[in-house]
């Protein structure tokens, strides 16, 4: 095991220069993330993971409002036969919709990770803005 990591309860600890385990949760940009982070005018601190799973909520409870309002005119408008059909197709819809809305949502989580992650790695190479690219002169 390296010197700088240790293993507590299957979590994945850094060790800092002091030697003090933190977590990967304590380097984030969104744990400290509220009303005062909406006017964070420099930008250093990210609400967007931090209202992601409100967003998933809301969405939810919009895809099931909608849901409830189908099935139920549904059943008004077309009687039972239409009614049954309709509460399997809009079944289909709204799980369709809940795999959208997931997928859109983790691919928001992913693209501010992506930049987490870049800035951690630049931070600790120390070569932001060298000018070097990868493979030069190398006759790719």
């Amino acid at each position: 095991m390296p010197d700088n990591q240790a293993h507590d309860n299957g979590k994945r600890k850094d060790r800092n220069a002091n030697g003090k385990a933190s977590t990967m949760a304590d380097t984030q940009n969104y744990d400290d993330a509220g009303i005062g982070a909406i006017f964070d005018l420099s930008f250093q601190r990210f609400i967007t993971l931090s209202v992601i799973k409100v967003l998933f909520l809301l969405g939810l409870a919009f895809i099931a409002l909608g849901w409830l309002t189908a099935v139920v005119g549904a059943f008004a408008q077309g009687g039972f036969g239409i009614g049954l059909l309709g509460l399997i197709l809009v079944t289909i819809v709204a799980l369709i919709y809940v795999i959208w809305l997931r997928i859109t949502l983790e691919m928001i989580v992913v693209i501010f990770r992506i930049g987490e992650n870049t800035s951690k790695l630049a931070a600790g190479q120390g070569q932001v803005g060298t000018g070097t690219t990868p493979g030069a002169g190398m006759g790719m």
